[in-house]
């Protein structure tokens, strides 16, 4: 892959040198993984960071014969990188929604880079903020009616990995059960707040070729911030 377009990808490269993106390039091995299929297994030692090129994958966490998606991630993110910067064993598995291709870069290449390149450091300590902040958001969430939770978990899909298009903005139609964990709403609810959203036109389902189209995306973020 060409480094301006690897670049282009993935924020987190936006502010780093071409010879550090060509030097992690160098060091990349690509993978290709059909949907459902397990990409990292949970309790796992970290060694190697990924990259999402194409397609759609979720963080999920065992609890006993129990398992919930924490996150819905797409191209242009990453995951991995927490197992190597505490040298840890990873605490949640990753699943391709949809058949996905990735890129991964050793971990210990990847942490000796990260300290030589401080952009790259300081853009890797932001974006682990922003997701800290995000997670937080989460948490004010809790209390909120469930098509509001719903609502930005749709919005923030949209906003981090779809696709915009003239009749709005295209995600992975991700399953109602992922959506549900997500979100923190029941799966009879979530079906019943999707099918509403999907009846007046706000949501369109394609499920032969796997699209959820937010057709009216601005009023999604209606939804979303009211209070």
């Amino acid at each position: 892959m060409q480094t301006a377009v690897f670049s282009e990808i993935f924020p987190l490269f936006n502010s780093v040198t071409p010879e550090t993106v060509d030097q992690l390039l160098s060091m990349a091995t690509e993978h290709e993984y059909p949907a459902g299929r397990a990409v990292l297994m949970e309790d796992s030692w970290g060694n190697a960071i990924y990259f999402i090129v194409a397609g759609w994958v979720k963080v999920r966490r065992h609890s006993g014969d129990d398992v919930a998606t924490l996150a819905i991630l797409g191209r242009g993110d990453f995951f991995g990188e927490m197992a190597i910067l505490d040298e840890s064993p990873r605490s949640t598995d990753v699943l391709a929604l949809s058949p996905v291709k990735l890129m991964s870069v050793p971990a210990q290449r990847f942490v000796q880079t990260l300290f030589k390149d401080s952009q790259l450091h300081h853009r890797m300590l932001q974006l682990m903020v922003r997701r800290l902040r995000q997670t937080n958001f989460r948490f004010q969430l809790v209390k909120l009616p469930s098509a509001i939770k719903l609502a930005n978990t749709l919005v923030a899909l949209g906003e981090n990995y779809g696709q915009k298009t003239a009749n709005g903005v295209d995600i992975y139609n991700i399953p109602f059960q992922d959506l549900a964990n997500v979100a923190d709403v029941g799966i009879e609810e979530t079906t019943k707040i999707m099918e509403k959203l999907e009846s007046k036109g706000i949501i369109k389902i394609n499920s032969v070729k796997q699209i959820l189209h937010l057709v009216h995306f601005n009023q999604l973020v209606q939804l979303a911030n009211k209070r």
